[in-house]
């Protein structure tokens, strides 16, 4: 007797892979968005970082109707994929992840500005005056100094991401086997008749799996710190 059902290992395995191509899509752009947030001063400062922290506030549902409007096949921008590239997003398993990935971005570019903002610039100016350029130093000095908040905020938005509904499902759909995850999988049992075993452990793994990834985020962001002397 296998632990997971078919339905149950569909959503599981799908959750996993949105989740993680989520991360790996926005870690390095949220890294960016911190690093500027954090370290430069410009004009628009202020409203870049309220409209990264924009999907924080506003209802999930929101974001992801504006996904559709943009990324739609009649949207300026999804159009413009569909025509050139013959990329489509919406009813995808590639759009689930992005809607994912919109909605987590602000729990990564928290995490890090944090860390970031930790690091001595001491350090950094003494790896400059021992001739360091910009690149030398961010990936010497800087890059490891923040890793706990690196490592943190990509663990924080992979486990939040596995929770990600109303975006998901305005902007993708929830297609069995291409976009329905944990929770759109929860929500359809909760909706068919005799569904309410089957909505339990849904409940039970996406629980054990939320909470678990909030605890690997806080051991290894201890760890670092403890390696890195902090």
């Amino acid at each position: 007797m296998t632990l997971l059902n078919d339905a149950e290992r569909e959503a599981l395995t799908l959750s996993l892979s949105i989740a993680g191509r989520s991360v790996l899509f926005s870690l390095p752009i949220a890294m960016l968005i911190a690093w500027l947030l954090t370290r430069r001063r410009f004009a628009g400062r202020l409203v870049l970082d309220a409209f990264v922290h924009l999907p924080l506030v506003l209802p999930p549902v929101v974001i992801g109707y504006l996904l559709l409007v943009l990324l739609g096949s009649r949207g300026p921008i999804g159009g413009w994929l569909d025509r050139q590239f013959d990329i489509h997003l919406v009813f995808t398993s590639a759009g689930a992840a992005l809607a994912t990935a919109v909605m987590t971005f602000p729990l990564m570019v928290r995490a890090i500005r944090i860390s970031l903002e930790s690091v001595d610039r001491g350090l950094e100016d003494a790896a400059r005056t021992l001739g360091a350029g910009p690149l030398d130093r961010f990936l010497t000095v800087t890059l490891p100094l923040m890793l706990p908040g690196v490592l943190a905020g990509a663990v924080t938005a992979f486990a939040a991401g596995l929770g990600q509904f109303g975006a998901v499902i305005t902007f993708v759909s929830n297609i069995p086997g291409e976009t329905r995850t944990l929770p759109l999988a929860l929500y359809t049992a909760i909706q068919s008749p005799g569904g309410g075993e089957l909505a339990a452990r849904l409940a039970a793994i996406s629980l054990a799996l939320g909470l678990g990834g909030l605890l690997v985020a806080e051991l290894l962001a201890r760890r670092l710190r403890r390696y890195l002397g902090h």
